[in-house]
């Protein structure tokens, strides 16, 4: 199912864990309309200003394979309102920045940027229609490593 010019249901969905565990990670009919406003709000207007291929490490997860990965209950992939992105040869604090001041979001969060590699982490984007908080954040980890946020 094309969802945008440049986005369908199946790079949203595919998943080596779920291939490898035989878990079906198809999205409700709910889902699938929040995947689809993540594309049409944030996802092909980042893939139409960069005129590049948006790679999506991590989209749609359904609640087992959420629980398989070890992500957060409370996680905005299961609901198919988020995504895990990278551009090949763009800096993610670049992309993270771009979507900041160029797009409507609930969540961006600039994942493990070690800010010199551009392939180093990945931005963590996130659509909720009619509910965006606009919450811009950086990950890290401290010296104990354990993950820290900070506001951007």
């Amino acid at each position: 199912m094309q969802l945008t010019e440049n986005f369908s249901l199946e790079e949203f969905t595919k998943s080596q864990t779920a291939t490898r565990n035989n878990i079906d990670n198809t999205p409700d009919e709910k889902q699938i309309i929040n995947i689809r406003n993540l594309c049409v709000n944030v996802l092909q207007p980042v893939r139409d200003y960069f005129l590049k291929p948006v790679m999506i490490s991590s989209g749609f997860r359904c609640d087992l394979l959420n629980q398989k990965i070890g992500g957060s209950p409370n996680s905005q992939h299961v609901a198919g309102k988020a995504a895990d992105i990278e551009i090949h040869d763009v800096h993610n604090s670049e992309l993270s920045d771009w979507i900041h001041s160029s797009c409507s979001y609930d969540q961006l969060i600039l994942e493990f940027y070690d800010g010199d590699d551009p392939n180093s982490g990945w931005v963590h984007v996130s659509y909720n229609a009619g509910n965006n908080r606009y919450q811009y954040k950086q990950a890290s980890r401290n010296e104990e490593g354990k993950v820290i946020y900070t506001l951007r």
